[in-house]
């Protein structure tokens, strides 16, 4: 029933992702814990991050083929981050899971909030890190990925919905060179907060293989009926967002009164 349960949880964090782009992996922990029943956060939160980098890097593989990744930029964005990730595990896994969980639906609750927002690119295509935009490029590149890490590896999520706009405002890159790059720093962090989480035994390895399986089957569903429902895309992601922000008040709820 758990690996039932698993690939049913997956298959949805799957096809939210690929129907509308992004903001899937915060659904991640809350379907462990309350639908596949795992017991504890830190265990939601490892096990989520391994199934997060594992997606992660499968669309990196296609944005890089399409040539919509800025290597330079989303390397130097990911190694900064990985300091940040684990600094940010570490105060994860120090506290208690109740409140953790509390934060983590207020997390959910900026999440749905972002959705919202209209995501808007630069408008400078030729962008790239060199010798010469290395004075510029860098300290906001190295800041900003370092702060995002720290979030990213404090809740165990990919952390695409700061990442982007993060590149794009350390960058000027347009939005779909953000969108392949940040999938560098996501595969990255979700492994060094995977790896964090697994050296103190809180992976499920079982769990993770079936809601990855669940995941590309999901993931693939998203993306045809995405492709069907192009013209309601915007409509799409604020139902999605609202989704978001249901949960996490749910999530709120439950670890406030756990606490109290």
């Amino acid at each position: 029933m758990h690996a039932l349960l698993s690939v049913f949880s997956g298959s949805l964090v799957g096809f939210s992702l690929g129907l509308v782009g992004g903001g899937g992996s915060v659904l991640a922990v809350p379907l462990l814990i309350y639908l596949v029943g795992v017991a504890s956060p830190h265990i939601a939160i490892g096990t989520s991050a391994v199934a997060v980098a594992v997606s992660a890097a499968v669309n990196l593989s296609s944005h890089a083929r399409m040539k919509h990744v800025k290597w330079p930029c989303a390397i130097v964005f990911a190694l900064a981050g990985i300091a940040g990730v684990a600094i940010g595990a570490r105060l994860g896994k120090a506290m208690g899971g109740q409140s953790l969980l509390l934060l983590f639906g207020v997390m959910m609750l900026a999440v749905g909030a972002l959705m919202l927002l209209p995501r808007r690119g630069g408008d400078d295509p030729e962008i790239r890190l060199s010798v010469a935009t290395a004075r510029r490029l860098l300290p906001t590149l190295i800041g900003i990925g370092f702060s995002v890490g720290l979030l990213s590896g404090f809740f165990g999520i990919g952390g695409g919905f700061l990442i982007v706009p993060g590149l794009v405002a350390a960058t000027g890159m347009p939005l779909i060179f953000a969108i392949g790059s940040s999938l560098v720093s996501v595969t990255v962090f979700g492994l060094t907060t995977a790896a964090s989480y697994a050296q103190s035994g809180f992976v499920d390895w079982r769990m993770a293989a079936v809601f990855i399986l669940g995941g590309l089957a999901g993931g693939l569903a998203g993306i045809l009926l995405c492709n069907r429902l192009a013209e309601q895309k915007r409509v799409l992601s604020a139902v999605f967002a609202g989704v978001v922000m249901m949960v996490g008040l749910y999530v709120m709820a439950r670890g406030a009164g756990q606490i109290g």
